[in-house]
């Protein structure tokens, strides 16, 4: 089963981007898995230096020898209750064990004493699936891993938890009924089109149960229709509503006498044809995304998907869409959610970047691209210099980073030899320096000091937190009156917004709302 897992997980969870739970049997079954994903992962890494070993956590209660937290805790567990009492010792024995594995891991100090900490701090680093690794690095340098990949339980976490990253549940126990739907029902969180639907890899093969629960909870439908309601199209459906989707897109560029090609996306003409493009294509890519989330498609299935629409004009697609939803984006916020066409409300569209992003290509993977691609003599490198920049140009997670990462990458020549220390030191560098450039514009343009203005940004971006007296103190050297200084307040954030949300990566800086579009 653990190898099953370790085959199928990438795939059901996007490629780590989401995260699972194992569920099983009892608290002895739960100890096992621990100690064998151990086990299997380190032989595994030893065999194979590049196989990427899973973040296992396990979560399950102490015995409760007077513990009110862990007595409370336990008042929804009857499967915990029963196993604490053959051999406690033991249990405890393997907890502290399985506690000391986690504090090396994550650079924590839980201690069995205060069991509820540790399982709050489980169910915070579950829900951190959706932040950046870099982002988690910075809070806590210390910790080797941040995230869980999966997370090993009994009772726990199958009831009343909830996260929108955890979309697959691995099961090793018998459920029924209010149960089943109960557990089931911990991966059908909604995110986004990129996470539709929860994935259930059942190793205990309860159609049976599965079927009778889905009933019971579904009124008066017939079977059929339940099963409509509850569970997802088998993959061949899928593949020819992909294959219906990517007609649709040729047929739509054909009637605007393109070519169905990444480089003809470029030359459609109006908001129309631009908003018309982004519906049609990302049609297609919720439905390659719900398919890559697939565990078993056979390699027909694959063969099938590729000649829908090559990987490589898929990519190119993808980067078309980036752009110019990127566009249309910037232009409704300088036409007031406007098109040129007043038949196109863009505060409509939702532009789902997410489905465009993939947790692979992370920014650690692409320095280590640029690395290999500076080390690579001249047309020797497997990767070209137009090719990385179209891979980075088609993963959203760059979006506001990769005119950046394509300028420096030109600075770069094959076969210079740099070392991925070099590289990542080089384009820190090159960032600040474009940084200061970028800064050092505005404040020319607002009458203000460069450093004045660099250390206003610097208080903003290491709290992220807005201050209007700060930005009051920065305008006061320009002795305006009330009124004019409330016009050169409103102008000078209308340029340092964008350069605010670029920098944060994605995180909210508290009270920046009231000066965005």
């Amino acid at each position: 089963m653990i190898e099953a897992i370790l085959k199928k997980h990438d795939a059901a969870t996007a490629a780590r981007r989401f995260n699972a739970i194992l569920a099983t049997a009892s608290i002895n079954d739960a100890i096992e898995y621990f100690s064998l994903f151990k086990a299997i992962q380190a032989e595994k890494l030893a065999a194979d230096p590049e196989f990427k070993p899973l973040n296992i956590a396990c979560v399950f209660s102490p015995p409760v020898e007077g513990n009110p937290d862990v007595k409370q805790i336990q008042e929804d567990l009857p499967q915990e209750q029963v196993d604490n009492q053959d051999d406690p010792e033991g249990k405890k024995a393997a907890l502290k064990a399985i506690l000391a594995d986690y504090n090396s891991r994550y650079g924590t100090n839980h201690r069995l004493s205060e069991f509820d900490l540790y399982y709050q701090d489980v169910q915070t680093r579950i829900k951190d699936q959706q932040w950046p690794e870099q982002d988690l690095r910075k809070a806590n340098p210390q910790a080797a891993h941040h995230k869980i990949d999966i997370t090993i339980v009994v009772d726990m976490l199958l009831t009343g938890f909830d996260s929108k990253y955890l979309n697959t549940l691995y099961v090793d126990k018998s459920l029924r009924h209010h149960g089943l739907i109960q557990a089931f029902s911990r991966t059908n969180r909604v995110l986004n089109s990129s996470k539709p639907y929860g994935n259930i890899l059942d190793f205990r093969q309860q159609q049976e149960a599965v079927d009778a629960a889905i009933a019971l909870f579904s009124g008066e439908k017939t079977g059929e229709q339940a099963r409509e309601i509850w569970l997802v199209d088998k993959a061949p459906v899928v593949i020819e509503k992909l294959r219906s989707a990517a007609q649709k897109l040729a047929e739509f560029m054909g009637s605007q006498g393109l070519d169905c090609t990444p480089s003809d996306v470029a030359n459609l003409k109006g908001d129309v044809a631009k908003v018309a493009f982004i519906s049609h294509f990302k049609e297609v890519q919720r439905l390659k995304t719900q398919l890559d989330q697939y565990t078993d498609l056979s390699e027909g299935d694959k063969d099938s998907i590729e000649q829908v629409l090559p990987e490589d004009r898929l990519r190119g697609f993808r980067g078309q869409y980036l752009d110019t939803a990127r566009k249309l984006r910037e232009q409704r916020g300088d036409n007031d959610g406007k098109c040129q066409s007043k038949d196109v409300p863009l505060d409509q569209l939702d532009f789902e970047f997410v489905l465009f992003a993939s947790a692979v290509i992370d920014y650690d993977y692409i320095m280590g691209l640029i690395t290999r691609y500076s080390q690579k003599a001249p047309g020797k490198a497997s990767m070209t210099r137009e090719e990385l920049i179209g891979l980075i140009s088609a993963d959203a997670k760059f979006m506001d980073e990769r005119d950046a990462i394509a300028a420096y990458i030109n600075t770069l020549k094959a076969g210079e030899g740099l070392s991925e220390a070099a590289i990542r030191e080089g384009y820190t560098r090159f960032k600040a320096e474009q940084s200061a450039r970028e800064l050092a514009a505005i404040a020319a343009r607002h009458g203000l000091a460069t450093t004045a203005l660099q250390a206003f940004v610097d208080a903003i971006l290491s709290r992220m937190i807005f201050d209007g007296e700060q930005l009051s103190d920065l305008m006061a050297p320009l002795e305006l009156g009330w009124k004019a200084r409330s016009q050169a307040e409103l102008a000078l954030m209308a340029d340092l917004v964008p350069l605010l949300v670029r920098r944060a990566g994605g995180r909210e800086i508290s009270g920046l709302r009231a000066y965005e579009q």
